[in-house]
């Protein structure tokens, strides 16, 4: 249990050292404090132009920079009012979840399917799991025409994908573990009047 609780622990300060180390961006929510003067700790958002607003430093570029660089800029500006050394700390306190998202790669469903949308793509997903992601088909899903259009050097390419014969196991494996690719998009289409 102790080895269990001691991985996660050191999991968890990764990913921390790894927040911290990334550049900055708008949105991205910052705790600022300075250890001589309390009065000064903030908690501030980056703003869409890159640039937050600090008493005493002014108008200062964050985006762009690391969390140090940051420390260094915040530090060099309040000097000047203060007599000693300070010790100014910037830390990442919450990344901006819709920048992060819009990073994911993504594959796309439209068509017959429940929820048709955008999905976050994971590694090895295959067609069957992003219609699955998407609620699964519709009663009026041309179920043995499913696309998937994929660009691929320039060119949109068209893999067809036969649902009906995946779930009676007649389809062929390579048509089966197609894995996607992010910005594929699935099509179902309605199925016509005599399908």
């Amino acid at each position: 249990m102790r080895v269990l609780l001691s991985l996660m622990f050191l999991c968890g300060l990764l990913t921390s050292a790894f927040a911290q180390s990334q550049p900055l961006q708008p949105g991205d929510t910052l705790q600022i404090s300075v250890w001589q003067d309390p009065k000064l700790d903030r908690t501030l958002v980056v703003g869409p132009d890159g640039m937050i607003s600090y008493p005493l430093a002014g108008h200062i570029r964050a985006g762009g920079i690391t969390t140090q660089a940051l420390e260094s800029i915040i530090r060099s500006r309040l000097q000047k009012n203060y007599t000693g050394q300070l010790d100014v700390t910037v830390s990442l306190a919450k990344p901006n979840e819709a920048a992060e998202i819009d990073s994911k790669p993504r594959v796309f469903v439209t068509g017959e399917v429940s929820k048709p949308g955008p999905y976050v793509l994971r590694p090895n997903t295959s067609i069957v799991q992003a219609i699955t992601l998407a609620g699964g088909l519709s009663p009026f899903a041309a179920s043995r025409r499913i696309q998937v259009h994929r660009t691929i050097a320039g060119a949109d390419s068209i893999f067809l994908f036969n649902f009906k014969d995946f779930e009676s196991g007649t389809g062929s494996q390579e048509n089966v573990n197609l894995n996607l690719r992010s910005g594929d998009v699935i099509i179902v289409p309605e199925r016509g009047l005599f399908e």
